[in-house]
């Protein structure tokens, strides 16, 4: 039998009683941190509150508020898992990306991709940059080690070398194709016209558009590296796991598509 630790009235606290007040507390604060900013914190919130007021009822033994309470939050539960089903999605996916960093695990479901070439990251940079100039929009995705097959199925498959000139007649603003992510892979453009998922997060400062915030999130939900030509200002940004970067040279941009860019904060927009 365990020995109270601490003994106040009726409340009797045990080593055990502060483990799981402990690991409650550090549940509870990992769950806000990965749902902060967006439209769930607010539900988030509410629930955190239905569950304090059933603890209070029931430790004040009213037990019509108790079983009332008890049915809201029961029926709610599958109500929970589609309004929190990005969140879900995201931090599967972000704890999945942990398991996956194993060594002995990737030895069973690792799925290599052909690092991109210099020549391909060439010709995407300077399409970059001369749409850019011009304030063509743009929307390119690369992904890493993750399978994009249901975005490529949104939009119509390319299957051409990376170029320079074809990217820039991908994207002109009369171009068919325009509208939309443009997907490469192993040094080909694989597809165009692409839907994304759009980020739900709520802090996204209001001069980024549609495309910034289709690039944080389908970079939340994915392995992937955004690139971001702004049709308005003709900025070039960068996004990866989230985080948005403004390139304003294409070395720079070269650098951070081949993975070779050291992470400075000072550069990172903390959206």
């Amino acid at each position: 039998m365990m020995l109270p630790l601490v003994s106040i009235g009726f409340l009797h606290i045990t080593i055990v009683d502060i483990l799981d007040i402990l690991m409650v507390a550090a549940l509870v604060y990992f769950l806000f941190r990965w749902i902060r900013g967006s439209a769930a914190i607010n539900i988030f919130l509410a629930i955190i509150s239905l569950l304090l007021l059933r603890f209070l009822v029931n430790a004040l033994n009213m037990k019509m508020m108790s079983s009332i309470l008890g049915t809201v939050i029961n029926v709610g539960t599958v109500a929970l898992v589609v309004i929190f089903q990005p969140e879900i999605r995201r931090f599967l996916f972000n704890l999945g990306s942990q398991f996956k960093g194993h060594s002995f695990l990737n030895k069973f479901i690792r799925t290599e991709q052909k690092a991109i070439s210099a020549e391909a990251i060439d010709e995407i940079a300077q399409a970059c940059f001369e749409m850019g100039e011009q304030k063509v929009g743009a929307l390119i995705v690369i992904p890493h080690n993750t399978n994009l097959e249901d975005i490529i199925s949104t939009g119509d498959k390319v299957d051409a070398k990376i170029s320079k000139p074809l990217i820039e007649n991908i994207f002109f603003k009369n171009s068919p194709l325009h509208d939309g992510a443009m997907i490469v892979s192993d040094n080909r453009i694989v597809a165009a016209r692409c839907t994304l998922p759009i980020t739900s997060r709520l802090d996204i400062p209001a001069r980024y558009g549609m495309r910034h915030k289709a690039a944080i999130g389908v970079s939340e939900d994915f392995d992937v590296s955004v690139i971001v030509v702004s049709e308005q200002t003709g900025g070039v940004s960068f996004v990866r796991g989230g985080k948005l970067t403004q390139v304003k040279n294409m070395n720079k941009l070269k650098l951070l598509i081949a993975d070779e860019e050291p992470e400075k904060p000072e550069t990172k927009i903390k959206l």
